[in-house]
C-alpha cells in the first residue's frame, strides 16, 4: 500500500510497449506528439525496469490493453491508497476502458477497491500525489471539479488533507511540476504553486522549463530516477541538493507526452 510518495518504493506495476503503443492512427486524440521508435522504446522501458530491480523492488510487468497505445502510462489508471486502491474515471476519452483493465489486474493480486470515481467525474492517477498526512491534487484538464470532490471525500475518510491546486492545461497532471522525492520533501515548480502550498515540507525549487519539468520518480528517500533526455537542469538542481539521481534515457516516452513517474504505478512502499 502506498501512504506517502516519498517512501521506499518496493512494488510497481509496468507495461512494457509492445505492439500497441506504436499503432497509433490518430496522435491528438490520443494525446502523443509522434510515434516511437519500438526497438529504442523497449530498450528504454528495459533500462527503467532494470533500475528498479537494482534497488530491490518487485517489477509486475503486464500486457498492454489492446487498442489503448497509452496503456504503456499505467500511473494514470488506478490510485493505490493506505486502504487499497481507488479506481479512477480517465479525463482523456480515448484512455476510456484502461480504468477497469487495470482494475481487473489489482483485484488478481487481492488489492482491494476502496472507491470509485464516478460520471461525470474524472481523475487521473498523474493528478494525485500522497505525501504522509497530505493529498496534494491537481485540478487539470484530466480531473475535473466533480472528480476533485469525489475523491477528496474518499481521502479525507483516510484522514488526508487534501491540498488542491488548479493546474493549467498546459501541465496535464500536477505529477508533472512536482514530485515527492522523501516523506516530507518535495521537488516542485515553485512558480506555479500559492503561497503556503507545501508549508511543513522541503522544498526544491526548479524553474519551469517544460511540462514535465517536475517529473521524476522517487525509489527511496532522496533517491529518483529522473528522464536525461529533457531534465538536465532538474538533475543539476537536484544533485546540487544531496538527491541522487538515477539519469535514464526516455526520449521514446516524451513522445508520448510521458515521464518516468508516468510508466508506474507504485503498489508498496514502506
Amino acid at each position: 500500500m502506498i501512504r506517502n510518495e516519498g517512501d521506499r518504493l518496493r512494488r510497481v506495476v509496468v507495461c512494457t510497449p509492445d505492439k500497441e503503443y506504436f499503432d497509433v492512427d490518430d496522435i491528438v486524440a490520443h494525446n502523443m506528439n509522434e510515434i516511437a521508435d519500438p526497438n529504442l522504446t523497449r530498450e528504454q522501458h528495459d533500462g527503467l525496469k532494470s533500475i528498479f530491480r537494482e534497488a530491490g523492488c518487485e517489477v509486475i510487468d503486464v500486457p498492454e490493453l489492446g487498442g489503448h497505445p497509452n496503456s504503456a502510462f499505467v500511473r494514470d489508471v488506478s490510485l493505490v491508497t493506505p486502504e487499497g486502491y481507488v479506481k479512477v474515471r480517465m479525463g482523456l476519452p480515448t484512455r476510456r476502458g484502461e480504468e477497469e483493465w487495470m482494475s481487473q489486474i489489482l483485484e488478481s493480486m487481492g488489492e482491494r477497491c476502496v472507491g470509485e470515481i464516478t460520471e461525470p467525474g474524472t481523475v487521473e492517477g498523474g493528478d494525485v500525489i500522497l505525501a504522509g498526512p497530505v493529498a496534494f491534487v491537481g485540478h487539470s484538464c484530466r480531473t475535473n471539479e466533480e472528480g476533485v470532490g469525489q475523491l477528496s471525500a474518499v481521502l479525507g475518510d483516510m484522514g488526508y488533507e487534501v491540498r488542491v491546486v488548479p493546474v493549467g492545461d498546459d501541465f496535464m497532471h500536477i505529477g508533472g511540476i512536482m514530485s515527492s522525492i522523501g516523506p516530507r520533501r518535495v521537488l516542485c515548480c515553485r512558480e506555479l504553486f500559492p503561497d503556503g502550498f507545501f508549508d511543513g515540507f522541503d522544498t526544491v525549487d526548479i524553474r519551469y522549463i517544460n511540462p514535465s519539468s517536475g517529473n521524476v520518480i522517487c525509489i527511496g528517500e532522496n533517491e529518483v530516477i529522473a528522464n536525461a533526455a529533457e531534465s538536465a537542469e532538474t538533475i543539476r538542481v537536484l544533485e546540487e541538493e544531496g538527491v541522487t539521481v538515477h539519469a535514464i534515457n526516455l526520449s521514446e516516452f516524451r513522445k508520448g507526452a510521458g515521464g518516468p513517474s508516468c510508466l508506474t504505478l507504485p503498489l508498496e512502499r514502506r
